[in-house]
């Protein structure tokens, strides 16, 4: 397959890049431990907010610099507004934002235990899980024109299906971030130019328990072998793998005292997305992506924790 060098323009001179994913509300708890079955524990918060990984990683490309659009689904109701408030307010283009009639948006429900920042989630996908062929068919242009298309898996299966068949038809490189897992044919993955599993998903996809280098060394090859053309992995603490190029090594990730992880997957994907739109190669964009999802994870909850570009900056400068 031939990928075609979409013209570079918009902010910081980055290429034009589309996330097609998911919305739905985060309904957050803060627990004093996590809960066992049949336990009741009392919270010390609870917050409401948007969320959903499409919609996080795109907020946190947009917030980076990314010229980015996200295309996903809602209901007609008073949760679609918690997105559309947040996509004003922020200054991001809702031209390709879908809605089911019928349908309600998605929630996500989020414990986080407060000594271990560790989190227990459930999603119910709601209307984002019912974009239909007309939808896909009217983002063609948008597919078209974006270097990259970034994916995850919490939309139907058969939507995403679809915007990878004309990313592929068009030159256009597609990302999948395999979460939460769920089955992707390997004529899937054949279309996929990366894809960014945690190193659960990662063991999910190719039955390669991800515990050191060689056995990430070891589930690469077999995305390889299925026709993906690079593989990151994130490995929490132990920093990201990368297998680019004839490449392979672990990029360190940077230490910080977290406070909420739910959405350090979602920042990562969302800067690593904009490093590459920018130019930056696997290994620029990882030390990019880490430095993200490490300020992220030093506030609560999600978008609202997602930095800015000038923070970002500032703080690659300190870890200099």
């Amino acid at each position: 397959m031939l990928y075609f060098n979409k013209c570079a323009k918009g902010k910081n001179m980055s290429s034009k890049v589309t996330v097609f994913g998911s919305f739905v509300v985060d309904l957050m708890a803060r627990t004093p431990h996590l809960p066992v079955p049949a336990e009741t524990v009392k919270g010390s918060l609870f917050k409401m907010g948007a969320g959903g990984k499409g919609f996080n990683q795109c907020v946190a490309a947009h917030k980076a610099g990314a010229d980015v659009t996200m295309v996903t689904k809602m209901g007609r109701d008073s949760f679609a507004n918690v997105a559309l408030d947040v996509m004003d307010e922020l200054g991001m283009p809702k031209d390709h934002i879908f809605f089911n009639e019928k349908d309600a948006t998605g929630i996500a429900l989020i414990l986080v235990d407060e000594k271990t920042s560790q989190n227990e989630i459930v999603i119910v996908p709601g209307a984002c899980a019912t974009i239909t062929k007309e939808d896909t068919d009217s983002i063609e242009e948008l597919i078209k024109e974006s270097e990259y298309v970034l994916l995850q898996l919490e939309v139907n299966q058969d939507a995403n299906e679809r915007v990878i068949d004309c990313a592929y038809k068009n030159g256009t490189k597609v990302i999948l971030n395999t979460a939460p897992y769920s089955p992707v044919s390997d004529e899937c993955l054949s279309k996929v130019y990366m894809v960014t599993p945690n190193e659960v998903e990662a063991e999910e996809m190719t039955g390669v328990k991800v515990d050191s280098l060689e056995a990430a060394k070891e589930a690469a090859a077999v995305f390889r072998k299925k026709g993906v053309k690079k593989v990151v992995i994130t490995l929490g603490s132990r920093g990201v793998f990368i297998s680019a190029d004839g490449r392979e090594e672990i990029v360190p990730c940077f230490r910080v005292d977290a406070v909420d992880t739910t959405g350090a997957g979602d920042a990562f994907n969302g800067g690593f997305l904009t490093a590459l739109a920018e130019g930056k190669d696997e290994w620029e964009a990882a030390r990019f992506a880490s430095a993200l999802a490490a300020i992220s994870v030093t506030r609560m909850g999600t978008t609202p924790a997602m930095p800015t570009r000038a923070e970002v900056d500032a703080f690659l400068k300190e870890h200099e």
